[in-house]
């Protein structure tokens, strides 16, 4: 992509249109690395397992707005 943009391949006039495309092309991936990283962090503590399960499956389903 930066060398496609050093070739003027991709030119954009607004950096907020670059932006967006960036948004666009790479949606969702910050989404999972950040589920993964929540999902990680879980802890059983003092939940029973059903807890726990219920938990994880609160955190796997949840939308993350960045």
């Amino acid at each position: 992509m930066l060398e496609d943009l050093k070739i003027g391949v991709l030119e954009y006039e607004m950096a907020r249109e670059f932006l967006a495309y960036l948004r666009k092309k790479f949606e969702g991936e910050e989404e999972e690395t950040v589920k993964t990283v929540e999902l990680r962090r879980l802890e059983q503590d003092g939940k029973t397992m059903k807890e726990f399960v219920q938990e994880f499956r609160k955190v796997a389903r949840k939308k993350n707005n960045y």
